[in-house]
């Protein structure tokens, strides 16, 4: 949900309300978020994407960070998959400009594959991140298990309720437009619309993508459109802690730093559990992490993000 280069209250954004327009369905979403992560090759290690349109004119942190991995993805030895990356967000995106992705070969040895993608707009870093990636190889395995008790997304309420309610503020509804690919459904009270009474630091959601996934997608491309969704929910065990939600006057939300570890194959378009805690808020910043597994109970990553979240007086 976050925007890493936006301060803008999640109901009070900058941008005047656009005209009132119908609203895509969850599928035609999702397919649209696919063909701008699908980015066009130009050169030897270079890129280029387009942004999604967003009400407050800025881009969003999980498409950015995406496009990111997929350009070093494109640039490694086949059969190399994405295992960790850590990337800082720098500057405002503007949706209107063409993103440019410049991959730094680091390094390509037995088993691993290090690189380094600059997100470019008017040549000006917006995102800078380093990924590594590994052959598929055999060793020790553990995992930490899933909560028991947690309650199906069947028995939970859908976000989609919320999304495509014409009752709900058109601003709102705009705000909310880059999610509305995915059915999220959180185990406490949603904090879209309000906060919860109940202030916890921890929360447990259930989160798939509506739709199928492209031919183009690979291995990869699911990693990323993974980091894709986590950038939506990682920072709100913070907000939920301090009694807050998305649509709390004069609240601005920015992240600062997103880091992620896939353990195994994930499918965005299958049920995933995320498993979030925010261990620590100071300084203006909060700190979440996340466990997501999957619908057999496998751990498929680990996510940590910090962000600034202040309330403005």
């Amino acid at each position: 949900m976050t925007d890493p280069t936006s301060a803008d209250d999640a109901a009070t954004a900058a941008a005047p309300p656009s005209p009132e327009r119908a609203v895509p369905t969850g599928a035609e979403a999702f397919a649209e978020v696919c063909r701008i992560l699908d980015i066009t090759q130009t050169g030897d290690g270079h890129f280029t994407g387009r942004a999604h349109p967003h009400v407050n004119g800025r881009i969003y942190g999980g498409q950015v960070f995406a496009q990111a991995i997929i350009a070093a993805a494109r640039t490694v030895p086949e059969g190399r998959f994405a295992h960790s990356v850590h990337g800082y967000f720098l500057r405002p995106g503007n949706v209107d400009l063409p993103i440019d992705l410049a991959v730094e070969e680091l390094h390509d040895g037995r088993s691993f594959s290090a690189r380094r993608t600059h997100a470019l707009q008017n040549d000006v870093p917006i995102l800078s991140l380093i990924a590594s990636f590994q052959e598929e190889q055999g060793g020790f395995v553990h995992r930490q298990d899933a909560p028991p008790h947690v309650p199906r997304p069947e028995e939970l309420p859908s976000s989609a309720l919320m999304f495509r309610n014409p009752e709900m503020p058109q601003l709102t509804r705009a705000y909310l437009m880059p999610i509305s690919l995915f059915d999220i459904r959180h185990v406490q009270r949603e904090i879209f619309t309000g906060p919860d009474p109940e202030a916890s630091y921890t929360q447990a959601v259930w989160i798939r993508a509506h739709g199928e996934l492209p031919d183009w997608t690979d291995r990869n491309a699911g990693a990323a459109l993974l980091a894709y969704a986590c950038d939506h929910l990682m920072l709100e065990p913070v907000l939920r802690t301090h009694g807050l939600a998305w649509t709390t006057p004069r609240l601005s939300v920015a992240s600062i730093d997103h880091a992620m570890w896939w353990h195994r194959d994930v499918d965005v378009t299958r049920w995933m559990l995320f498993v979030q805690y925010s261990p620590a808020a100071q300084g203006g910043r909060g700190l979440g992490a996340v466990r997501v597994y999957d619908e057999t109970g496998e751990l498929v990553a680990s996510l940590a993000q910090e962000g600034v979240i202040r309330v403005r007086d």
